[in-house]
């Protein structure tokens, strides 16, 4: 199924819910088990699962959800350690943790940290370069979500399609990047938010590609 993680991390819900208590969760239980801010994005994940063939819902009943396929399993986040400089395996990446980039509307960069995380290098690809913290909701169809730690491939060169750290007048923010003939659109991946649009005159460049991310234990 052609799903995004959070709505696998749905399905793992009604499943479990299914199975503990004989019936599915309501729009409202789940919007408030995945932190949504409203109910409306709970039935945009519900009406894309059933597209994607994943549940089945009865039209005129409450908590009418019926599960059509196997539930995969959410992947585990992997554990975040904090290193010294000298603690670095020759598998493994140190990377920076340089600031925090905006999965939202742009905030203010703040680049410049000692600290350091060592990450597995076969979690991203292309290989980053360093790490900055995520704040905001605006990417979570594509699995990002606040606090996460994204990898970041640093280039000035992407392609329409992409998602990339971008700086827009010196603030900073991470989203899918569209090219077209006349303009350049900042996407989000969350309905509630409207396309950044780079308006002429504007100082704008590429920092850096999206290369996969880490979910730090809360």
């Amino acid at each position: 199924m052609d799903i995004t993680d959070t709505q696998r991390a749905i399905l793992a819900l009604i499943a479990e819910r299914i199975e503990a208590e004989g019936v599915p969760p309501s729009q409202t239980e789940i919007a408030r088990a995945m932190g949504f801010s409203s109910v409306r994005a709970a039935q945009y994940h519900l009406e894309a699962l059933e597209q994607a063939g994943a549940i089945q819902r009865m039209p005129g009943r409450a908590r009418a959800i019926r599960l059509c396929a196997a539930v995969e399993p959410v992947s585990e986040a992997l554990p975040v350690r904090h290193v010294e400089a000298g603690d670095a395996a020759n598998d493994a990446l140190r990377l920076p943790v340089l600031g925090q980039v905006a999965a939202g509307r742009p905030i203010g960069a703040d680049i410049g940290s000692d600290d350091f995380v060592l990450l597995d290098r076969v979690f991203f690809s292309p290989t980053p370069d360093y790490l900055l913290k995520v704040k905001g909701d605006s990417m979570r169809d594509e699995g990002i979500f606040s606090g996460d730690l994204i990898g970041v491939h640093r280039t000035n060169d992407a392609r329409s399609g992409q998602i990339v750290v971008a700086r827009i007048d010196d603030e900073i923010t991470v989203k899918l990047l569209k090219i077209g003939k006349d303009r350049i659109r900042l996407l989000p991946r969350n309905p509630d938010y409207a396309p950044i649009e780079v308006e002429p005159g504007q100082d704008f460049a590429i920092e850096g590609l999206y290369c996969g991310l880490v979910r730090p234990n809360r």
